[in-house]
């Protein structure tokens, strides 16, 4: 990707270009949150941006282009879903004229199951079309997979109904279902795509406690496991 020839000009010139920019559009995992507390009768999360993929992925291209620089837009809300993402598309992510968008939602607006399902897939559709529009790159990242368990660590109610919400409608498929025709989108529209759900699914299959991958038991990722979604992208970046 052409982002890679920039990292590599900037590293072999450090006056020959601006600096490099990626930004994240996307969710807590993006925004990075892992384990969830109840707080004045809510359940709400721990707030972790340094161990979040983007910093990982920066510390990896860095790693590879030592001399160059590269500057990080983390547009994660904890939340969000494409629909709200598309609404703050130009505020946080285009005014920055980023050379590159990343894009992963799916997470929260999945457990809307058929109600928003259109309204999903209509503003991926959207959000691809505005940032082609300006020239930027794009890579839509796939999540990891939800939990299908309530884990027996938890013991408050309102986490328990919290984790439950989400292990249903993994049951019921409807991130799958979600995933499967993003992707499809994105073929359609020739939008690279990181598949980091298929890595999770081929590692249930593998006999994986996902629950052991999950730092809320639920859908966030423990902070080792941004390491993949950080390699896999650096990955598709060489592609």
């Amino acid at each position: 990707m052409r982002i890679i020839e920039k990292l590599n000009e900037k590293n072999n010139n450090l006056h020959s270009i601006r600096q490099p920019l990626i930004a994240f559009l996307g969710d807590s995992v993006t925004q990075g949150c892992y384990e969830l507390y109840v707080k004045d009768g809510k359940v709400d999360t721990v707030f972790d941006s340094n161990n979040n993929y983007s910093t990982k992925l920066k510390e990896i291209l860095l790693t590879f282009f030592p001399s160059s620089s590269l500057n990080i837009i983390n547009a994660g809300i904890s939340g969000d879903r494409a629909e709200v993402g598309l609404r703050r598309l130009e505020r946080d992510v285009l005014s920055y004229n980023p050379d590159l968008v990343v894009v992963c939602y799916g997470l929260n607006d999945a457990t809307r199951k058929e109600a928003e399902y259109e309204l999903y897939l209509n503003s991926l559709k959207s959000i691809f079309e505005k940032v082609k529009e300006t020239g930027a790159e794009i890579i839509f990242m796939t999540p990891n997979l939800w939990t299908d368990k309530i884990d027996d660590s938890i013991t408050d109610n309102l986490i328990y109904d919290a984790v439950k919400k989400v292990a249903d409608c993994e049951k019921e498929g409807w991130l799958k279902k979600y995933i499967t025709s993003a992707k499809e989108l994105c073929d359609k529209m020739d939008i690279p795509v990181c598949d980091c759900y298929k890595i999770w699914e081929t590692f249930k299959r593998g006999g994986v406690d996902v629950n052991l991958l999950l730092s809320n038991k639920a859908n966030h990722p423990t902070r080792d496991m941004h390491y993949l979604f950080a390699y896999e992208l650096v990955k598709t970046m060489f592609n």
